[in-house]
């Protein structure tokens, strides 16, 4: 009975001195490792969401914009010369593109025919897929990194869950004891290995997900405004006939 109290009164005072901090101190340097890599993907992975969230915003802000004063009725070459060699936004830059083809054939003083508005159209439509292609995988960038961290950081955690139990393990064939109080801290060890690789997972899978939707929209937006900036080049070529 007294043998029984005392290991409770132990049992007690172990399980109030098992904080976060304390679990962490008192892991094998295999589970802090473990923790390390966990807590730092889990930091990049949030700062990955909050920059691409914001710069999507930004993106946007900045789409609407243009498309307002390209469909306002200006002259293309007067908009063109506004944006200038440096265009601000994956938009702007895919108009510049074309434009350059554009004022490259007017320069020639090329005769306006079939083959002429053909082959311009194909040079303009090249120019705009290559810059949509550069400017999304700019826009895509670092998104490996928030898929990979939210499949491979539950295994991670998992790795540092065995590796605590088999402490836990080790802890009972050195002692002899099999109470509680010997095993429980390499179980929570393990426990916390495996919270921080949910920790990180969960966020990075969320945020992939509705980032890589964000991104895929903003990528059909803007090649839909290259495919009608493509239909009214050939348009104005087939009126200047």
């Amino acid at each position: 009975m007294e043998t029984a109290a005392v290991d409770a009164a132990q049992l007690a005072g172990d399980a109030g001195g098992m904080t976060i901090w304390s679990l962490f101190l008192q892991a094998d340097l295999v589970v802090k490792a473990v923790m390390f890599i966990l807590i730092g993907a889990s930091i990049w992975s949030w700062t990955i969401i909050f920059e691409k969230s914001a710069r999507l915003r930004r993106l946007r802000r900045h789409a609407e914009q243009f498309e307002e004063a390209f469909w306002s009725g200006q002259p293309l070459d007067e908009l063109y010369d506004e944006i200038g060699a440096e265009p601000q936004g994956p938009f702007e830059a895919v108009f510049s593109a074309a434009m350059r083809e554009w004022r490259r054939f007017a320069r020639r003083g090329s005769t306006i025919d079939d083959e002429s508005v053909l082959s311009l159209r194909e040079r303009a439509d090249r120019v705009m897929g290559i810059t949509i292609g550069r400017e999304m995988d700019l826009l895509e960038k670092q998104m490996i990194f928030l898929a990979s961290v939210g499949s491979s950081a539950p295994f991670i955690g998992l790795f540092g869950t065995v590796w605590g139990i088999m402490n836990s393990f080790a802890s009972i064939a050195a002692t002899a004891n099999t109470s509680l109080a010997v095993v429980a801290p390499g179980i929570a060890e393990a426990l916390f290995a495996t919270a921080l690789g949910l920790v990180a997972a969960i966020p990075a899978t969320i945020g992939f997900n509705k980032l890589n939707n964000d991104i895929g929209r903003y990528g059909q937006r803007l090649e839909a405004f290259a495919n009608e900036f493509s239909a009214i080049l050939s348009r104005q070529l087939e009126e200047a006939r």
